[in-house]
């Protein structure tokens, strides 16, 4: 037997189509079904209206335009089954080929993974950064011995506070000679002349004063005389 297939040669097994192709060709199947089914739907509604017109004057014209129209519309009836199952059939490839792509690029991800970690050993990350950590505390301890010595280099911390104080009383100083004293309103003169009875008692305060002066006193004055 394989000697006669060797000689007249075996036919080929066709490949089976990819995903792809056999979504597309699902479609176009799709879109003709639907055509048909636009056409038969067209035909129905003619053989309906035929039969209308003629049910009362010619009712044989009638009966055959029923009769086509029941097989309409049983051919629609298995259009639509058909289209049913093509559209389940396409749904279910499409979720296949989207899962495909899905998985392929996972796996693509995790072949990357897998290559970016194969030189890596989980001792020598916990080494490097601890490595990491240690220079930088290095670091951190150069930068603060090079700024404190900086700022500590010949400067006398008394001298800036007693200069910070010389500056304070210099303010306070200028301060005080830009202030100057508001005027204070003095009492208005009055415009009428004092009654003359006010200067009699005035004057003669002093005679009163002279009247009280002390017996003794008087005696030696009339004494000097």
């Amino acid at each position: 037997m394989s000697f006669f297939k060797n000689l007249f040669g075996a036919k080929k097994q066709e490949a089976a189509p990819s995903t792809s192709e056999s979504i597309q060709k699902l479609r176009d199947t799709e879109n003709m079904l639907l055509k048909k089914q636009e056409f038969l739907e067209q035909k129905v509604e003619q053989e309906l209206d035929i039969a209308k017109k003629n049910a009362s004057a010619n009712k044989r014209v009638a009966l055959q335009a029923l009769k086509r129209k029941k097989r309409y519309e049983q051919q629609l009836e298995q259009l639509q089954g058909t289209l049913t199952t093509i559209e389940t059939q396409r749904e279910a490839l499409e979720n296949a080929n989207t899962n495909a792509a899905v998985l392929d690029t996972m796996k693509g991800a995790s072949d990357a993974l897998k290559k970016s970690h194969k030189d890596m050993n989980i001792d020598n990350v916990h080494e490097m950064m601890d490595d990491i950590a240690e220079q930088n505390d290095i670091a951190n301890e150069i930068s603060n011995a090079i700024s404190s010595g900086i700022i500590s280099s010949g400067v006398d911390e008394d001298e800036l506070a007693k200069e910070l104080e010389e500056l304070e009383q210099e303010t306070l100083d200028s301060e005080l000679l830009n202030v100057t004293p508001t005027p204070s309103k003095l009492p208005d003169v009055p415009s009428t002349d004092l009654p003359t009875a006010s200067k009699e008692k005035k004057k003669a305060k002093p005679v009163a004063a002279e009247d009280d002066e002390d017996p003794d006193m008087k005696e030696l004055m009339q004494w000097a005389n």
